[in-house]
């Protein structure tokens, strides 16, 4: 099976056209990323005007350095940098006894990550994230 290349809409004309490139990154391509792997997947698939959807979501520290490292690279022209939603998927509250007692969090959960200058988040609960995302 032919491999869709960044940059590239599967038209063999490169780029996107009008349309918005949506990145779902399955919580097995990330498993085997360090977290700063991680993050330079993420940024680099923003900075080129990407939505990035993650299955697994970030540990907590990975996303406190997401927004750290974003914003050393926000510059006026070039990178607005993101906006970023998570909420936890339906199945994170299966962690053990344990887990739950000493207040650990599960990485369990869909991350939504986008240029500042592209979405906008209109509604967010436990079960819905909505947003508005526009070609710059």
């Amino acid at each position: 099976m032919p491999e869709v290349t960044p940059g590239d809409g599967g038209d063999g004309r490169g780029g996107t056209g009008n349309g918005v490139q949506i990145d779902l990154i399955s919580g097995a391509r990330m498993e085997g990323l360090t977290g700063m792997e991680k993050i330079r997947l993420i940024l680099d698939g923003v900075r080129e005007g990407n939505i990035v959807v993650l299955e697994e979501g970030l540990s907590p520290d990975e996303e406190s350095k997401l927004i750290e490292v974003t914003m050393t690279e926000i510059s006026p022209d070039e990178f607005n940098g993101i906006e970023i939603e998570t909420y936890p998927q339906s199945g994170s509250s299966n962690q053990g006894f344990i887990g739950r007692l000493i207040g650990k969090e599960s990485a369990k959960k869909l991350t939504v990550i986008g240029p500042a200058n592209q979405i906008e988040t209109l509604h967010k609960d436990e079960n819905l994230i909505s947003a508005l995302v526009s070609r710059k």
